[in-house]
């Protein structure tokens, strides 16, 4: 006599529903929290920084702007010319964010609505002038130099190409057909 297997049992939908749900309001409420407090907090740590200084704000401004564009962009893609499964995807996007997270800030300030982004963009006119205007200039030109770091890749494969189809074609006209000559 042959036992049959037991039905494995599948997934509880009940419980993943319940624990998605609570995630979704812990999300909520952090978010709800961090629009409230996080765009004081973040222009404050850059009025401290750069002091009420133009120059210190500028030069401040662009290294926050490049670096925070570039780096999220370059980890990006590296992670996914790796593997692209939705896991190492997800991931990629997280890493992104964190790694972006200093211009989310700054941008949370500048086209926020509510009073802490109103309060963080008095508080960036006062102690920290010129970040939000080089803080974007620095972003447009890691853009710049990520589509051109993207065309030099780009072109240096199809040179390579190329040079090796025209190297398979000249071994090609070199080697001997295998007929024999024709006789005149």
């Amino acid at each position: 006599m042959t036992e049959t297997p037991l039905p494995q049992p599948g997934p509880d939908w009940g419980r993943r529903l319940v624990w998605a749900g609570g995630l979704l309001v812990v999300l909520a409420v952090a978010v709800v929290v961090s629009s409230a407090t996080v765009p004081r907090w973040w222009a404050h740590r850059i009025g401290d920084q750069v002091d009420g200084s133009i120059t210190q704000g500028t030069t401040l401004g662009l290294v926050y702007g490049f670096v925070f564009t570039f780096l999220p962009i370059v980890a990006i893609v590296l992670i996914l010319r790796w593997r692209r499964t939705w896991k190492t995807i997800l991931a990629a996007v997280l890493i992104g964010v964190l790694l972006a997270l200093p211009n989310l800030m700054t941008l949370s300030i500048v086209v926020g609505r509510g009073n802490a982004a109103h309060a963080g963009d008095r508080t960036l006119d006062v102690d920290a002038p010129a970040f939000r205007g080089a803080s974007l200039v620095g972003a447009l030109v890691a853009g710049l130099a990520i589509l051109f770091i993207g065309w030099l890749v780009v072109s240096r494969d199809r040179a390579h190409s190329s040079a090796q189809r025209a190297r398979k074609d000249l071994e090609d006209a070199k080697a001997p057909s295998g007929e024999p000559p024709a006789a005149d």
